[in-house]
């Protein structure tokens, strides 16, 4: 059986310099880390790594150093608006770092203009052999695997599994077995308590962006989740929890590797 890799996203640690965030993920064991290309919100710190500035260099100084790879670059929002003006910077830079794949949501309300934008940028990234990841997103235009699966048809992008969106868009086991051959190379792993959904947007946002819950520390089934997908597809914890500053970044880490690797040997024995 192939060793299933595991990686630790950069939402987890959010905030932190991509430097320390690569050698504290090299320390604690990681497979493989995602990085933010860009800002996604306006609150959020500043840590671009566009047009080949000196974070960028520092980056592939310490990934060279480290040994570390990035499977996996983000976030680009897909409004009413977006232009490759705006998505082609990101693109270099995942090429750059050596990723795999820019992640993606949808948040124009225009289906059809949205996956007309869809399929320019895979196009785009086709040009430098990356891969768009579209991410349901439960407070998005997109929510559920089966509408991302749509645009997957229609677009050539692949599908992003995250257990936290899946569980608070009501997502059915048997949408993650229909969604199989339209997935991205990776699931986004995390948990969470099913009945503390929050009933508004503003909820839902909070919990995603700083609250979610430590892997089997909830009620998500992951193990039964993660045993319906290949068992060698990577595993990206995604976790901010207010734990990362009582533990600190190479403390969380840790922690955060030993919870997923609890799930993985359960979704292992279901498999069997």
């Amino acid at each position: 059986m192939s060793k299933r890799l595991i990686g630790i996203a950069p939402l987890s640690v959010l905030g932190t310099e991509p430097v320390d965030f690569i050698r504290a993920a090299a320390k604690t064991g990681y497979d493989f880390i995602g990085l933010r290309t860009r800002s996604v919100t306006d609150t959020e710190k500043d840590l671009n790594l566009l047009n080949d500035n000196p974070r960028m260099r520092e980056v592939l100084a310490v990934l060279k150093d480290t040994g570390m790879k990035v499977a996996d670059t983000e976030f680009l929002a897909i409004g009413e608006n977006v232009t490759s003006d705006f998505w082609q910077p990101m693109l270099d830079a995942a090429a750059q770092l050596g990723a795999q794949s820019l992640t993606a949501t949808i948040t124009d309300p225009d289906m059809a203009r949205a996956t007309d934008v869809m399929g320019r940028l895979v196009e785009d990234a086709e040009k430098s052999n990356l891969v768009i990841a579209l991410e349901p997103i439960s407070y998005q235009t997109v929510k559920q695997l089966p509408e991302a699966v749509e645009v997957a048809k229609a677009t050539g992008c692949k599908v992003l599994f995250d257990t936290l969106h899946f569980r608070r868009a009501f997502g059915e086991m048997a949408h993650i077995t229909a969604a199989l051959p339209y997935l991205a190379d990776m699931v986004q792993l995390c948990d969470g308590v099913l009945s503390e959904r929050a009933d508004t947007r503003e909820g839902l946002i909070e919990e995603s962006r700083a609250k979610r819950g430590i892997p089997g520390e909830g009620d998500f089934r992951l193990a039964e989740c993660v045993a319906l997908l290949s068992e060698d597809m990577p595993v990206s914890v995604e976790v901010p929890n207010p734990k990362f500053a009582e533990l600190g970044l190479e403390g969380y880490l840790r922690h955060l590797k030993t919870a997923a690797e609890n799930v993985l040997a359960q979704a292992a024995v279901l498999r069997k």
